[in-house]
């Protein structure tokens, strides 16, 4: 797993040691820091199946000893943050993009069976820099499946919104002020809508997309969506919102399944999933998913227009849980 030390990375190796007997888990990061402090989890720790590669995804030699005898890659590592990706471009493109393509290389000279790439809603009709090159990596992995071949390895993405209570979410921020005695809480637009997930959410989408996919698909979970405003009042009523105005590359909704995909789009009851265009796919109905069903064509999937909504009892059970 590549970004493994990351906060989906330890729910997911916690999620995996806890049910599956895997022969060996490959974890690849950057920091020697957070693979220390991973190894002194207690639901973690030093256990006989974990390997700690040192490596960053923008060494191709590095990934492909790391992807020795591997089957299956999650590859997390990404830099994610919006404001960082608008001020150092360079820097994003390289593990975003190039990273990607090492990724997929290292692969399938390694014979890999599958990989699942994380995405993220900023891949969706991209406004900022960090979202243009995900939707480049998506593409990347996506057109994957051709260099692979039929029987070669399988590429596919999962896209999905926040994480309640990851780093970078608001909620812990809202938390943090409410803790110190703020007077108010900062609060983009009236009118900001985003998607939300918890980790064991994620964990177990990515985990059920691995059993699924077939190559070439992205996974769109169906999730509530929820006003900003309302998630800062729900966590302090007693406190005024101080609207601080949307930041430089910030949406004011989050889509998922932009309208222009839904011809490539079909519906189960927990999950979108963008085929790809490719002749390959649409002349094999096989790869369908079973019971999937095509969307309207004027479809789309977006935050503000979602019809699940989290009300406060629902939030903070997403946030006990997180």
């Amino acid at each position: 797993m590549t970004g493994g030390t990351g906060s989906f990375g330890r729910a997911f190796i916690k999620s995996v040691l806890a049910q599956y007997n895997a022969a060996r888990l490959v974890i690849l990061s950057r920091d020697e820091l957070k693979q220390y402090e991973m190894q002194q989890d207690p639901e973690i720790g030093e256990h006989a199946s974990l390997r700690y590669f040192i490596g960053d995804v923008r060494d191709r030699d590095r990934l492909e000893m790391a992807m020795r005898d591997v089957d299956f890659v999650i590859h997390a590592a990404a830099l994610k943050q919006v404001p960082a990706a608008e001020y150092n471009p360079f820097e994003c493109i390289h593990t975003n993009v190039l990273g990607a393509e090492n990724i997929v290389q290292a692969a399938i000279r390694n014979g890999v069976k599958k990989v699942i790439a994380l995405s993220t809603d900023k891949a969706a009709n991209p406004i900022n820099l960090y979202g243009a090159s995900k939707l480049a990596s998506d593409k990347i992995f996506v057109a994957a499946n051709h260099l692979s071949g039929r029987d070669g390895t399988q590429f596919s993405i999962v896209r999905y919104g926040n994480v309640v209570g990851s780093r970078g979410s608001v909620i812990p921020l809202y938390k943090r002020l409410i803790a110190e005695g703020a007077e108010s809480l900062p609060v983009t637009h009236k009118d900001m809508t985003r998607f939300w997930i918890t980790l064991r959410q994620g964990v177990n989408f990515v985990l059920s997309c691995l059993a699924q996919t077939q190559g070439g698909e992205i996974f769109v979970p169906k999730i509530p969506s929820m006003k900003i405003v309302d998630l800062a009042s729900a966590l302090a009523p007693h406190l005024e919102p101080n609207f601080i105005g949307i930041r430089p590359g910030e949406k004011l909704h989050e889509v998922m399944v932009p309208q222009d995909d839904s011809r490539n789009t079909v519906e189960l009851a927990d999950r979108f999933i963008i085929e790809p265009a490719f002749r390959w796919w649409k002349e094999d109905q096989t790869r369908r998913a079973e019971g999937a069903v095509p969307v309207p064509e004027d479809f789309s999937y977006a935050s503000d227009t979602n019809t699940d909504w989290l009300d406060n009892e629902r939030l903070a059970n997403l946030i006990e849980e997180a």
